[in-house]
């Protein structure tokens, strides 16, 4: 087997300590945007003459004490911003299965609708005593699939309509096997969190370039006097600002670390005693898993999300070479066909 039992209680308790970091995370780059949305603020207003009791003022005129002031506004927008991010995340909480549906373009499917799909999810559940998630289709060519939800009774397994016609029964069940492993390990909650928060921060930082590039942020800064004229200063810290809140919600997809899918090629196994369909499965799906224009946060949640050249660099996913390679190596599994050379479409 790819990994001991205690190598998946480790995983498994990563995976926790992951979630919990994500949370403890986005306040903190919350904040930098609050300041930036301070800044902004303060560029196109201006600071105010200085009042009693309001000392930054006197001791810091110009442009220091437009930052300084803008760092006054904090209480007041952190406050809002805290609001809007909690509403947001109880909206995505409760709904985040329709956003994601939304986005890929599936709909949940019954034992009627899809009999012989439906019975081997629900077989792999009851060999293992796992609670049954629901199931879903994607009308798409692509050889793709994923896990999703937070709660037991929200977990999900999705799959491409390409996925189940190009399959054979073997192959369909491993990968029905990977994702139910997914769910298994924690992986789905961690990943639906991260898009969540990753989301939120990609949209803010979206809508700051929109609003630069079109001129919305008038630059009155320093107007009254004593600010020094740096508005096109507090802009571009601004923008500085949203910049590294965006690259370090990037860093925090970079944490989610590729052995979960190692993990659960080796659930997969585990499942089905059958290396061999995971290695064939994967075969067939390298280089026919694009989906569409589903977004980047999402496709993380895929089981192959390839990234050519230097995006490489930053994949979540390990090749579909390494995965073969480990399941050859560790799993006893056999190489049916020459490396993946077959180009996305």
């Amino acid at each position: 087997m790819l990994f001991s039992a205690a190598g998946l209680r480790t995983h498994i308790w990563n995976n926790n300590l992951r979630s919990l970091f994500l949370l403890a995370a986005f306040p903190v780059l919350l904040a930098l945007i609050g300041y930036a949305i301070a800044l902004i603020w303060v560029a196109g207003t201006g600071t105010p003459e200085p009042v009693p009791g309001v000392k930054w003022a006197d001791y810091h005129p110009g442009l220091a004490g437009q930052f300084r002031y803008a760092w006054t506004l904090m209480p007041q927008i952190m406050t809002g911003a805290v609001l809007v991010a909690l509403v947001w995340f109880l909206i995505a909480w409760f709904s985040h299965q329709r956003i994601i549906d939304g986005a890929t373009g599936a709909r949940e499917v019954s034992r009627k609708d899809e009999p012989e799909l439906y019975n081997l999810l629900e077989n792999l559940c009851i060999s293992r005593g796992i609670p049954m998630p629901g199931l879903a289709i994607i009308e798409s060519d692509a050889l793709n699939a994923y896990a999703s939800g937070m709660l037991e009774r929200q977990y999900r397994v999705t799959v491409t309509r390409g996925l189940v016609e190009t399959l054979d029964k073997e192959e369909l069940e491993a990968v029905l096997a990977h994702e139910l492993s997914h769910i298994r390990h924690g992986d789905v909650r961690m990943m639906v969190i991260a898009v969540i928060f990753v989301g939120i921060l990609s949209f803010v930082g979206e809508m700051f370039a929109r609003g630069m590039m079109r001129g919305r942020f008038r630059m009155r800064g320093g107007g009254n006097g004593r600010g020094g004229g740096g508005a096109l200063v507090l802009l571009l810290v601004a923008a500085g600002l949203v910049g590294l809140a965006w690259f370090l919600a990037i860093l925090i997809r970079f944490t989610l670390s590729r052995r979960r899918e190692y993990m659960a090629d080796a659930g997969a196994v585990a499942l089905t005693h059958n290396p061999d369909a995971m290695i064939s499965a994967l075969e067939k799906i390298s280089g026919r898993s694009r989906l569409g224009e589903t977004p980047d946060e999402m496709r993380e949640m895929f089981i192959e999300n390839p990234r050519v050249g230097f995006m490489g660099l930053f994949a979540t996913h390990p090749s579909i070479d390494q995965r073969i390679d480990m399941l050859v190596e560790h799993a006893g599994g056999t190489r049916r066909a020459p490396h993946p050379t077959v180009p996305q479409r």
